[in-house]
């Protein structure tokens, strides 16, 4: 049982045994001592005031009382300051953590037959993968891992986004400028090469749509061939009003509307539209150069997931998926859920939820995105019967997300309930915001290698790499570079944005993944000196030191900090707890030795202490998914 667990039982017990109250666990808080206060744990006395009408003063000297006198095999003493009972736990106990020194599962839960999907990546195939990618697929992979180890049993799925205009704007450009070439013939990984074609369609459009934009902001409509000129008109005169009275926010607005309509007007959109409606009514010739296309993207997609060690049991198709939803809609109608308009689209109204309305079928029948997602959710379950369903989805598909639980739940779908949200912070670079259109996303292969590059340049520095081959060095090389970018995308919390510098996340010295994998391989480089560790009992009756105790402490919070990670769907808990405990025993080595300890008593303890450490280092860094090297 993990200790803080065992408080809260002991403290509860003894209320009801003093002030005959019930109370539970979250009544009260119980957090670590801070360190310039004495003791281990401390109870947080202010929540009990009311309900025992007393000071807290006085409710903490009489269960600290109660406490030492009543559970001497687990307090020692106490301490009372303000609202705050400081008890510290007798030092027999934290010898038990060493009782599991040797169990590579330390921490670990046994299966509790419960099923959770987790669904992340979901990439289109008109791009690479890129750093905001890896975010996702990181955070997607670390709490599917959590989950597993905490005992449930997860299916890791991931959405392909296969179809629609992005998809047919690579297609198009392709046609146009390719002359034939393919990822081979220019020795370019497929969904690199497909990618630039993307760019390329960009950069035409806005060839195509600047100078018209310019004119229709200059109030010039003459070249300008659109069935939308009388509102390009209208726009340009609430725009000539807002620029009189110098009102940027509707100057920008008035402007982007000004730029949409004009972008969708160009020649090379309408093309990239009859495109896409060829695809939709099955042409074959669009169908085949689709298929192709895609097949050079699935292969440049698979290096990179083989790169990062990401992995998915089942992987849908929004083309084999984008029609899923319409009979959910025309369920919707006949039990009142949605309502049709005069123009035949079908809405839901969720304006009694906070929400507003919102368009789930289009007038001419097709679907959109929610609609769509309506489908697959219950496709999921009735391929896998889950009890929770986790989408691993960025912070700008809140909205989207309320409404998709709403509608389910509204459908009686038999996963709405247990569907939930991920929703993460976008990465943006020192310089801002990335942005594909223009080519300025990082590209997830690129800074792999540079981070690979960083961690083999800042290794050779410190000079400890001689006498190994180059194929230990390169395998080093990458476990560092990995590392390091993996725990720098997974240390802040997922609902926080964040900024990727790649120079900050390799240090020996920092909150990083290689200052962790340093520790590791420094307790590796101990045992291996110390090959035979005594099997002989430790003595309970000689003292921790403060530094020994404080090693424990930290090595039995583990299991805790697991189940606190998955609660959360948050693996920050784990790389914070993984960066502590190696700093815990950094600290501890500076000032103590472990072959060379006071005693043979002393010995044996960090020798089993350093053994179960290394094993926490390497299971909870193996939960964001970083090797750990046995020499560095």
């Amino acid at each position: 049982m993990p200790i803080k667990q065992h408080i809260q039982q002991s403290v509860t017990k003894a209320l009801k045994a003093i002030y005959n109250k019930n109370f539970i666990g979250s009544d009260f808080q119980i957090n670590q001592t801070k360190p310039e206060f004495e003791g281990d744990y401390t109870v947080v006395l202010f929540a009990l005031t009311k309900p025992l009408k007393q000071k807290p003063e006085e409710i903490g000297k009489t269960l600290g009382d109660y406490l030492v006198q009543q559970h001497q095999d687990l307090f020692t003493h106490y301490n009372v300051i303000k609202g705050f009972l400081n008890v510290t736990i007798k030092d027999a106990h934290w010898l038990t953590v060493l009782n599991d020194y040797q169990n590579i599962q330390y921490g670990f839960k046994s299966a509790n037959e419960k099923k959770v999907m987790v669904e992340y990546s979901s990439p289109n195939t008109n791009k690479p993968l890129h750093l905001g990618h890896l975010r996702n697929i990181f955070l997607g992979w670390s709490v599917a891992e959590i989950l597993k180890a905490n005992g449930y049993d997860v299916v890791k799925t991931c959405v392909v986004n296969d179809r629609g205009i992005h998809i047919c704007k690579s297609m198009l450009a392709w046609q146009k400028f390719a002359n034939g070439a393919t990822p081979q013939s220019t020795n370019k990984k497929g969904d690199h090469f497909v990618g630039d074609y993307y760019v390329q369609f960009e950069q035409e459009l806005r060839n195509q749509a600047e100078p018209l934009i310019e004119q229709v902001i200059q109030g010039t409509f003459e070249n300008v061939v659109t069935e939308d000129a009388e509102k390009l008109n209208t726009l340009y005169q609430l725009l000539l009003k807002a620029t009189e009275v110098e009102d940027k926010e509707k100057i920008y607005t008035l402007k982007e509307d000004i730029k949409e309509i004009i972008r969708n007007n160009t020649p090379i959109m309408q093309e990239v539209k009859d495109m896409l409606r060829k695809w939709e009514a099955g042409d074959q010739a669009v169908l085949a150069l689709w298929k192709q296309m895609n097949t050079w993207v699935y292969e440049g997609f698979d290096v990179t997931y083989k790169r990062i060690g990401s992995d998915f049991q089942k992987i849908y198709y929004e083309s084999d998926t984008y029609l899923l939803g319409k009979k959910y809609v025309e369920e919707g109608l006949q039990k009142n859920i949605f309502y049709k308009k005069e123009d035949g689209s079908v809405w839901i109204d969720l304006t009694q939820e906070g929400l507003d309305q919102k368009l789930v079928l289009r007038k001419d029948g097709t679907s959109v995105y929610i609609t769509q997602d309506v489908g697959l959710a219950k496709l999921k379950y009735d391929d896998y019967q889950m009890n929770q369903s986790i989408y691993i989805i960025a912070d700008e598909q809140n909205y989207h997300m309320q409404v998709l639980k709403l509608i389910c739940k509204k459908l009686g779908l038999p996963n709405a309930d247990g569907m939930q949200h991920l929703s993460y912070g976008m990465v943006e670079l020192p310089t801002g915001r990335m942005k594909s259109r223009e080519g300025t996303v990082v590209d997830a292969d690129n800074i792999i290698d540079e981070m690979i590059q960083i961690a083999t340049q800042k290794t050779k520095e410190q000079g400890k790499t001689e006498g190994e081959t180059e194929e230990v060095l390169k395998k080093l090389y990458t476990t560092i570079g990995l590392g390091a970018l993996k725990f720098f995308l997974l240390r802040v919390d997922p609902k926080k944005r964040m900024v990727f510098n790649p120079e900050e996340s390799i240090d020996l010295h920092g909150y990083t993944g290689t200052f962790i994998q340093y520790a590791y391989a420094r307790i590796q480089s101990i045992l291996r000196k110390e090959k035979n560790i005594p099997s002989k009992k430790l003595n309970t009756n000689e003292p921790l030191l403060p530094l020994e105790k404080k090693w424990l402490i930290i090595l039995e919070e583990y299991s805790q900090t697991i189940e606190t990670a998955a609660q959360t769907f948050d693996p920050s808990h784990i790389s914070s707890y993984a960066y502590h405990l190696a700093k815990t025993f950094n600290t501890f080595y500076a000032e103590h030795s472990v072959l060379n300890a006071e005693t043979e008593n002393k010995k044996i303890l960090r020798l089993r202490a350093a053994i179960l450490t290394a094993h926490v280092l390497k299971s909870a860094m193996g939960l964001l998914g970083i090797e750990m090297p046995e020499k560095m």
